[in-house]
């Protein structure tokens, strides 16, 4: 997971949460707590613990010394880019309006015009290319049975054979099966390397020769890439991906020599200063890094480069790590917990050579106390101790004091000892989801203000990546041998600031300002009704932490009457003022029940009791006193699967929210109103009609598509989850969703999008007494390179969704229309004048990008419709990757801003378009209803005892999953918003 430089998320303090928790990095994290704030996708900011302006800034970044957040080189000169004068970008896209009409990745129709015109510099930096060309050569190593552990070391030996140091100056190569080379290498090409172990001076007695073999592939063109950069027609089917994949290989084949690589594109280094590691908890620490990736841009290819920060395991011993996890455990022998340990990578080298192994195991006894048998000694037991004094004439220091652990391969069904003390632990990425205090760590030290962020980019990022100057002087970089020249000052571009809706209640007035507005004396457009409600307390933790004495106790009544009177004076229908009130029974707490199983049993059997006696209530308020993996997700699953009510939860703490001061109790209930109206059909808002009109034209119904992955601590086999959500009428105010399993896991694609959408389209034919003519699909968590899949995959699926969700009569086909949204990309638009800047330092909501960095060919642009909190506001990535609507340019970008501002549980405008972002909270639900398997303790391991292969444990798995998510949704909610 990476952590890069942006603000912490895009709901905080916008609606508050029934969920919380965000995801990390590249997968979602576990289950998420109640109320307590929505998360960002794929991480928090980037960059340090608030450091301060160097020169330039014009103030402080958050942390920082002096002032508020600045603007990066305050009073210099601003302009745009010289390719990008007298609207040459706007000329070069002019005569694609004469290329005949393609619904399929249609061509950018032009530029927006709507919106206050301003400059903004970007984190992209020029990259001239050479006259060229280039060749580009795949790689072949035979023999390839045992590459998997040895492919990497190959590549350093090969680098360091006489045969290929002559190329060196002037090859990038991907360590794997890719290498570019800025001369034509000798034909044919062959170098055999003796393969020496890491460490080792000489080879092993059984060592391998392997011949590396380069295959000639083709020239790479580089007059032909300027062509299409420059918008030439006649460039438009030309395939540039060879040539930006190129670059892409010699930008960071620096890095990948120098550095560690943590996910795609981000390098971290491999000593970290003390200004570039933070701690977050016992051997976890936060690291700065550098993201870099090529990218197409008009005129110009670019560079885009960007601070981030990851969590990694500090290195050092492993003895002295398990010592200090150790100090107050009281245990015997120092040991780990379970999900720190299973992240662990150590290093031996009593071998005489460097191995790298995965803990599989910490044993629970020394290596004095641990016996084995020994095939060289006939069979023998003997002690883990006496065999290194033996067989490797090591003398341990620590021979009953410290624990031996098991490094062998988790596919196979051995042990295999070694003292701890012998094992050294590497910097490496951790790959755990965050604990709560780790995630509020990371937040502190990784948000950085826009100034500052630009600045450590330009101070640090250029020249670890080696991009340093006009034409990179650095030893080790291949630039200078591929004649490549980076610019190292940013981009600037042109930008625009949008203007806000207007919104409408049914009584009062919401004024925006700043992309937020107040619900203080307003009523809800259309308010729900409560016929029955129940208040259930969840008596969790010691004594001293329970805050109601019984249901009687005053503090509870004035906290119900201080929440269902805040739904009355929103607009709400309430006919019961005080609920019926449940108090569980102490509760055993995580030591005696560590899975909440007994604890869910209790609050099952509670409620069942209750309503065989008083009926279903409308909803039923869930208090806590604490968080856990267990209980929430446990409450919504019992809620939302098996009794069909709507649960709502509060998190108690005393001085905190609703149990703190009248005004923030205050918000606290309005942010819980705002989900619980929507929930029971209400309507909070609606835009005004001229916000509305793009979506009035014809009956258009919108969608939301998205799809959750099982993290790293998840056991292998569990599915990922897939969501659609689409609006029911003309209000796009209630968007249901229809939730299904993934078989495979890791797939982006929604199997069963069939389905899905004919239930979407039949619930909108209920409501609306008709299907729509035109939808519109807000795609979500799709990469670049699946934009055709989805056009391929999917879109086929739609359109039959289409055919059977009309029946017996004509065929019915509506236009249809596909965007996708990107969160996860490193683009960052730091304001040039504080006129255009919020008090957090970021650009205001409602800016917009879609000329200068943006691909001259296809229909994008960069939006951030939300206010930016703290570090550096990240925009969304809209694409049009499909379109029979023929959206003209203002009509979509100005409909995408304005929709921001109707999502339904908050008072601002947020990151993502409402239905991209309620797809993304269903899948989140969905991911309450399969907890037990997302949060194993032994997601690492295989089943003991059982003699079946990876592939058939998984499958028992998935078929287990399966069988705990049953038919999944309770017929009474599945056409609510339960996953408010």
């Amino acid at each position: 997971m990476s952590y890069r430089g942006e603000n912490r998320g895009r709901e905080r303090g916008s609606g508050g949460g029934d969920r919380g928790g965000g995801r990390g990095g590249g997968h979602r994290g576990g289950p998420p707590g109640p109320h307590s704030g929505a998360g960002p996708r794929g991480g928090f900011g980037g960059g340090g613990p608030g450091a301060g302006p160097r020169g330039g800034l014009g103030g402080g970044g958050r942390g920082g010394r002096g002032g508020p957040p600045g603007i990066f080189r305050h009073g210099a000169p601003v302009q745009l880019d010289a390719r990008l004068a007298n609207n040459a970008e706007a000329t070069a896209v002019a005569p694609f309006k004469q290329i005949l009409y393609d619904a399929v990745m249609p061509l950018r129709p032009g530029h927006g015009t709507l919106g206050r015109k301003i400059v903004l510099r970007s984190n992209f930096f020029a990259v001239k290319l050479p006259k060229g060309p280039w060749y580009e050569y795949t790689i072949e190593i035979t023999p390839n049975d045992d590459l998997k552990y040895k492919r990497l070391r190959l590549f350093e030996l090969l680098e360091q054979s006489p045969q290929c140091r002559p190329f060196l100056p002037h090859i990038a190569h991907d360590s794997s099966q890719r290498l570019v080379s800025a001369k034509k290498l000798p034909d044919p090409l062959d170098i055999r390397i003796l393969f020496i172990e890491e460490g080792a001076q000489l080879p092993g007695p059984n060592a391998k020769t392997y011949n590396i073999h380069f295959s000639f592939v083709q020239v790479l063109d580089l007059s032909e890439i300027n062509r299409f950069l420059a918008g030439n027609i006649a460039s438009v089917a030309y395939n540039a991906a060879p040539v930006i994949s190129a670059a892409q290989l010699i930008i960071s084949q620096h890095s990948a020599r120098t550095a560690i690589r943590v996910g795609k594109n981000r390098y971290f280094p491999r000593s970290p200063t003390p200004h570039e590691q933070h701690q977050l908890s016992l051997g976890v620490r936060a690291v700065q890094g550098f993201y870099a990736s090529v990218r197409p841009a008009f005129n110009q290819l670019m560079v885009n480069v960007n601070s981030c920060m990851t969590p990694f395991i500090y290195p050092g011993k492993l003895a002295d790590t398990l010592m200090a996890f150790s100090r107050n455990s009281g245990n015997a022998l120092p040991s780990l917990p379970p999900r720190f340990a299973s992240s662990i990578r150590v290093t031996t080298t009593y071998l005489g050579y460097k191995k790298r192994s995965n803990i599989k195991q910490i044993g629970s006894s020394s290596a004095r106390r641990t016996t084995f048998k020994c095939d060289e000694l006939g069979g023998k037991d003997i002690s883990v101790e006496e065999y290194f004094k033996r067989k490797y004439r090591i003398t341990l220091e620590h021979p009953d004091d410290l624990p031996v652990v098991d490094i062998a391969s988790r596919q196979k069904r051995v042990r295999i000892w070694v003292p701890a003390e012998l094992c050294d632990v590497e910097l490496q990425s951790y790959g755990e989801k965050l604990s709560p205090e780790e995630t509020s760590q990371m937040i502190r030290v990784a948000c950085r203000a826009p100034a500052v962020n630009a600045q450590e980019i330009i101070d640090t990022g250029l020249n670890q990546l080696a991009l340093t100057g006009i034409a990179s002087t650095q030893a080790s970089s291949p630039l200078s041998g591929f004649e490549i020249q980076i610019r190292p000052e940013h981009a600037t571009v042109p930008a625009r600031i949008l203007p806000a809706p207007s919104l409408n209640y049914s009584k009062g007035r919401a004024d925006v300002k700043g992309g937020a507005w107040n619900i203080m004396n307003v009523k809800f457009h259309r308010g729900g009704r409560v016929a029955k409600w129940w208040a259930l307390c969840v008596t969790d933790g010691p004594p001293t932490q329970r805050i109601f004495t019984d249901k009687e106790d005053p503090h509870l009544k004035g906290l119900l009457n201080g929440f269902i009177t805040k739904c009355k004076d929103s607009g709400m229908g309430v006919e019961i003022p005080l609920p019926l009130r449940l108090i569980s029974p102490p509760l055993p707490g995580p030591g005696i029940d560590p899975d909440r199983v007994q604890s869910l049993r209790i609050i099952r059997e509670l409620i069942q009791s209750n309503l065989a006696q008083f009926g279903k209530p409308t909803f039923i308020l869930v208090l806590l006193t604490r968080e856990d993996d267990y209980m929430y997700p446990g409450i919504k699953r019992l809620g939302d699967v098996d009794l069909g009510i709507h649960t709502l939860h509060m998190l108690l703490k005393p001085g905190k929210n609703a149990l703190g001061e009248p005004n923030k109790a205050d918000q606290y209930f309005s942010n819980i109103a705002l989900k619980l109206n929507t929930k029971l059909g209400g309507v909070n808002h609606r835009l005004d009609e001229q916000s509305m009109r793009w979506l009035l034209k014809k009956r258009t119904m919108l969608v939301g598509i998205d799809v959750t992955h099982p993290s790293p601590r998840s056991r292998p086999g569990t599915p990922s989850i897939a969501a659609v959500v689409a609006s029911l009428d003309a209000d796009f105010v209630h968007f249901p969703a229809s939730l299904r399993l993934q078989a495979k896991s890791k797939k982006e694609m929604v199997d069963d999008l069939e389905p899905m959408m004919v239930e979407r389209l039949l619930a909108y034919k209920a409501k609306s007494k008709g299907l729509p003519e035109k939808i519109i699909v807000f795609r979500d968590g799709v990469s670049e390179g699946q934009y055709a899949v989805v056009i391929d995959e999917e879109l086929p699926k739609i359109i039959s969704a289409c055919k059977k969700a009309g029946g017996a009569g004509p065929t019915y086909r509506p236009q249809i229309s596909i965007v996708i949204c990107g969160k996860r990309h490193h683009a960052r638009f730091p304001a040039t004048n504080a006129g255009d800047t919020d008090r957090s330092g970021n650009t205001v909501p409602g800016t917009i990008v879609d000329q200068g960095v943006t691909n001259i060919f296809t229909f994008d642009f960069y939006l951030q419709a939300h206010a930016g909190l703290q570090g550096t506001v990240r925009p969304t990535h809209y694409v049009v990757i499909y379109d029979e609507s023929r959206f003209g340019v203002d009509e979509i970008q100005q409909g995408t801003h304005t929709a921001s501002y109707a999502y339904a549980r908050a008072t601002k405008a947020v990151s993502l378009i409402p239905p991209a972002y309620y797809a993304d909270l269903a899948c989140e639900r969905g991911r309450c209803y399969l907890n037990n398997f997302l949060i194993s303790e032994d997601a690492g391991t295989t089943s003991s005892g059982q003699r079946r292969d990876r592939a058939q444990e998984e499958k028992a798995v998935f078929d287990s999953a399966a069988k705990a998510w049953g038919n999944g949704l309770h017929e009474e909610i599945k056409e609510s918003m339960f996953y408010l």
